[in-house]
């Protein structure tokens, strides 16, 4: 028997997974700049409106063996992808934060990370929609939450658009080119606003290593060797959550180790 913790894990990743249908919607509609409320989601290539119960996160996929009921077109396993991680991220919210406001920052964070990474593999773009809300959002609920400081998301904020818009602006002065979107700064004053500023050091280190290892990897699949682009969002967006759940004694260690003075 489930007891209530394990009960309220469950709903949470049912929930979230309820999410995760949705923000496939978002990932598809919202760069080609179409309503993500309507019309409902149809087949792409039949036209056909998906009933509800083929429309079921993650069962209906497998229900219908990854193909639509009418015109037999695949559907990408990717949703199932989405809305599994959307449940996840969920579920582990719930966990760590229980019913506070703390959960209701931590869902609004893993929709718009999860949302906004599968936006960035497909389109290498980070809608403002997410970045700019999202820092206003960081910022709001600082306010509001008694276990947040104002002061140290606004820190976090400057610091985290600052910090890599001074990278982004030396990278162009020694190669004269783009290494970073504005999308990248302006997703990492966004983790800042929400997690504060000693996150920072750890997501910028986290993204930067995993990215360029994967970076490296792509390019030598792809022929391109160390030349081929890759979206940056995804990374930053793995290291904020790996601080957000139970990372903070990894990043307290890295500035402990390299940033001595500001503990």
């Amino acid at each position: 028997m489930f007891d209530s913790f394990e009960y309220g894990t469950f709903l949470f990743f049912i929930l979230g997974s309820i999410f995760g249908s949705f923000a496939n919607v978002v990932i598809y509609r919202l760069p080609l700049g179409l309503s993500v409320v309507r019309p409902r989601s149809r087949c792409q290539k039949c036209g056909t409106q998906v009933a509800w119960y083929d429309n079921i996160p993650i069962a209906s996929w497998f229900l219908l063996r990854g193909r639509c009921r009418h015109c037999q077109a695949p559907y990408s396993f990717r949703y199932v992808i989405v809305e599994f991680l959307m449940g996840v991220g969920f579920a582990l919210s719930f966990q760590y934060f229980g019913l506070s406001w703390s959960l209701l920052e931590s869902l609004t964070l893993v929709f718009g990370l999860v949302t906004c990474s599968f936006i960035d593999l497909d389109h290498m773009i980070l809608p403002d929609e997410f970045t700019l809300s999202g820092i206003v959002l960081g910022l709001l609920f600082a306010m509001i939450n008694p276990e947040r400081s104002f002061v140290e998301a606004l820190i976090g904020f400057l610091i985290g658009g600052g910090s890599l818009w001074l990278l982004a602006w030396l990278y162009f002065v020694f190669t004269k080119k783009d290494g970073l979107g504005g999308g990248d700064i302006k997703l990492l004053a966004w983790l800042g606003a929400f997690l504060g500023w000693k996150a920072i050091p750890f997501i910028i280190m986290f993204a930067a290593i995993s990215g360029s290892f994967v970076g490296i990897a792509v390019g030598f699949h792809q022929g391109k060797g160390l030349k081929a682009a890759i979206p940056f969002g995804p990374f930053l967006a793995a290291g904020a959550l790996i601080y957000h759940y139970g990372g903070q004694g990894l990043a307290n260690w890295y500035i402990e180790l390299f940033l001595p003075s500001l503990v």
